[in-house]
């Protein structure tokens, strides 16, 4: 075998296991109502900090422009005041995700909103009392124009209430560390 064939060869394993990395994440994803339990797990089961605890570390940036379908997808009149939150969900010192989370603060108790205003702690962890459900609307292999470079996968879903009531629209960017292989 050529030199340029075993280098062919070894990187069409390293494709293979990535997508297998990724296909694996995905499915870790799909099967949690919350993206802060997903990770959790994930970066336990990956090795990727001890403990595997997820913070939410506020970005320092200028707010995006919210989507264009928001208050019809909250099911919130136009002049409804909205709660935003543009963070990194990192376990240890990793970051594992970007994510915008827009929410509507009135269907959240006033300690709920006290922890997402003044704390670290992940809307998923804040508002997992409330036992909402997630309704995927889309997701996208290596990221999205709005994303940070790098990303490996973007979703977009609405939490809802489990009387059906939209909680709140999330645009998740998740980064590469998250396919990593630890020892």
């Amino acid at each position: 075998m050529t030199l340029a064939a075993a280098s062919l060869s070894l990187s069409g394993c390293a494709h293979d296991q990535t997508d297998a990395s990724l296909a694996e994440f995905e499915a870790n994803l799909a099967a949690h109502a919350s993206a802060t339990r997903a990770l959790e797990q994930w970066c336990e089961s990956r090795g990727i900090a001890d403990p595997a605890t997820i913070s939410a570390v506020p970005v320092k940036a200028p707010p995006g422009t919210p989507p264009e379908d928001l208050y019809q997808l909250l099911n919130a009149p136009a002049d409804t005041i909205l709660g935003y939150r543009h963070v990194q969900l990192t376990c240890g010192d990793v970051v594992l995700s970007e994510a915008h989370n827009w929410f509507v603060p009135a269907r959240l108790t006033a300690e709920m909103n006290r922890q997402l205003h003044e704390t670290n702690v992940p809307f998923g962890k804040v508002a997992a009392a409330l036992n909402f459900t997630r309704e995927p609307l889309g997701s996208a292999r290596r990221g999205d124009p709005a994303c940070p470079a790098g990303a490996i996968s973007t979703h977009r879903a609405l939490l809802r209430l489990p009387d059906g009531q939209p909680l709140a629209l999330v645009v998740e960017c998740y980064s590469e560390a998250n396919l990593k292989v630890t020892d």
